[in-house]
């Protein structure tokens, strides 16, 4: 046999080796979602910082459109819960609540569904990643914010997003 024949499969092992295919083998920092029909993304990335006051960051990208929503975690509220925001263009620096209010896409308490259809909070970013992410409402409130139109979201967003891989 020559030995070209057995690298090549060799190759390929290593680089799926190398991507967690299950949730539990990855960090949620690095889990990417999609919706059931495939046409929004919802990716994690590291918070990159201890002292952050939010638990997990994520974009939120749509089709074949350029739009990127940005998403933030924070612990807070009585009991402790993940409570999420989604923007869109926000500004930087000293903003009103006016234009964070103006910006925001969706707001919410971010819940996880396992394997065994147990609802849960979303975990930190060094938690396992979960099997499943839901973002409540978040398909009506897309369409009615400024991320909604004429080169931007054009298609409805479910609330589930399911876990299809793990990122860099």
């Amino acid at each position: 046999m020559p030995s070209g024949r057995t690298v090549l499969p060799a190759a390929f092992a290593a680089v799926f080796a190398a991507t967690p295919a299950f949730a539990d083998e990855c960090k949620q920092a690095h889990a990417i979602y999609a919706d059931p029909a495939g046409v929004y993304e919802l990716r994690f990335e590291p918070v990159g910082s201890e002292a952050a006051v939010t638990s997990n960051h994520f974009k939120v990208t749509i089709g074949k459109t350029r739009l990127s929503l940005d998403g933030v975690v924070m612990q807070s509220g009585e009991p402790l819960r993940a409570n999420g925001i989604v923007m869109h263009d926000c500004p930087t620096g000293d903003v009103t609540g006016a234009e964070l209010e103006a910006c925001t896409v969706w707001q919410g308490v971010i819940y996880t569904v396992d394997k065994a259809g147990r609802v849960g909070l979303l975990q930190a970013e060094d938690a396992p990643a979960a099997e499943r992410v839901l973002l409540p409402g978040f398909g009506p409130s897309l369409r009615a914010s400024s991320a909604w139109g004429e080169s931007k979201a054009k298609a409805d967003s479910s609330d589930v997003f399911e876990f299809k891989g793990c990122g860099a």
